[in-house]
């Protein structure tokens, strides 16, 4: 069997609240085309297919049309579960009438474990595969609230809830493993051993690694994982992948290599390994400094590399300067108006202000919520110790907040 390996595609996602959806419809139709030449069999989606609970009308057309767009390609198996981004109940309403077309939805964890195994059959009605299809595991799907616990306390239930649910599910899959077919989990979490991008919270709060690679059960052949949105292999073991996001959702990723993983079977044995196949890109995510002059020449330069059939580029431009520039965003706008790229974000560094001026300036869209409250925090002259509890309190706000928005 051939297995594609996808995650974090955020349909709906903006950047500066500027609208993605000709860069996702470009990406699926990729995406697309590489099902067809790879002659994929097996489709894994590790959860976040959507940016928010609520998103668009038109990210939510381009999910279901590209999965109608499957039948009749080589791929027979689609395997789709939902990340902390995804609203549950929206990606499962359809469940039923998705099956029908043997796409398989796993919005949310239930309390039977049962739910999560997705046994997949040939057209002859013989096991093909086995996936363990675990969704992001939310707090009141593997921790039991008891009063007066504190956050540490919270935060080591909640690994310890992590942990166990893929002991049961690993359990629950041994009857399988006689079948001569390959044994797949997913996951959408952070795993000790992986590297998260800039601005990349731990979703569980806490330390941030919520699970050990050795702690997966063994008896899976490969684990399809979710959330980070840089592709990597966990604690040098082979079987266990972030796939990454399918485009850059920011700024900080312009230095990651975007790819879908390919998986060959046969059996349960990897056939050459875990093969990574980079996405093609679309849209140019660039950031450019330097004094004014130097500033011009990149965008010229960046412009004469953006063919015809690319969107134009973002650009967030910081220019160095030693002195007043009144109008300097109006002015760069302008020089770039006729080039392939369009300017989101213009900002100085401003060194010609007196000494006692010369600091660090913080742009509140580059800072986080929690990086935010910890500056707040430390301004108020709060010692380490009460700001580290503070921290841990805010960030079980936000997580809570989060839940409690998600339809």
């Amino acid at each position: 069997m051939k297995v594609l390996h996808t995650a974090d595609w955020h349909l709906g996602q903006r950047i500066l609240h500027n609208e993605r959806q000709v860069e996702h419809q470009r990406a699926l139709d990729w995406l697309m085309s590489v099902i067809r030449r790879e002659k994929i069999e097996l489709l894994l989606v590790a959860g976040d297919v959507f940016d928010i609970g609520n998103p668009p009308n038109y990210a939510r057309r381009m999910y279901y049309r590209f999965l109608t767009q499957l039948i009749g390609t080589s791929c027979r198996h689609i395997v789709i579960t939902g990340g902390n981004h995804d609203s549950p109940a929206m990606l499962n309403a359809p469940r039923e009438l998705l099956l029908a077309l043997n796409v398989h939805v796993v919005g949310e964890a239930t309390e039977r474990i049962e739910d999560e195994i997705i046994e997949l059959h040939g057209a002859e009605g013989q096991l093909e595969a086995v996936v363990a299809a675990v969704p992001f595991l939310r707090d009141k799907d593997i921790r039991q609230s008891i009063a007066g616990e504190s956050s540490l306390e919270r935060i080591e239930r909640i690994k310890a809830g992590i942990r166990q649910h893929y002991r049961t599910i690993g359990e629950a899959v041994l009857p399988y493993a006689e079948r001569g077919v390959p044994l797949i989990a997913t996951g959408h979490l952070f795993a000790k051993g992986a590297e998260a991008g800039e601005h990349q919270n731990n979703i569980y709060i806490g330390n941030r690694e919520n699970i050990d690679g050795s702690e997966f059960p063994s008896i899976f052949d490969y684990i399809a994982l979710g959330h980070l949105h840089r592709a990597q292999i966990v604690n040098q073991d082979y079987r266990i992948h972030y796939s990454g996001s399918l485009i850059p959702l920011s700024f900080s990723e312009l230095d990651d290599q975007k790819v879908v993983k390919i998986i060959q079977f046969e059996g349960r044995q990897l056939v050459e390994g875990v093969r990574s196949v980079a996405v093609r890109e679309c849209r140019k995510l660039r950031r450019i400094g330097g004094e004014l002059t130097e500033v011009e020449e990149k965008l010229r330069t960046l412009h004469t590399e953006i063919s015809e059939d690319e969107l134009p580029a973002w650009v967030e431009v910081q220019v160095q300067t030693d002195r007043l520039r009144p109008n300097l965003d109006g002015h760069l706008r302008d020089f770039a108006e006729d080039l392939r790229l369009v300017l989101l974000k213009v900002r100085t560094n401003q060194s010609y202000r007196a000494l006692d001026q010369q600091v660090a300036t913080l742009d509140l869209d580059d800072l986080s919520p929690g990086e935010v409250f910890r500056q707040r925090c430390s301004s108020a002259g709060q010692a380490p110790t009460e700001l580290a509890e503070l921290e841990r309190t805010f960030e079980e706000l936000q997580n809570w907040l989060q839940e409690e928005e998600a339809p």
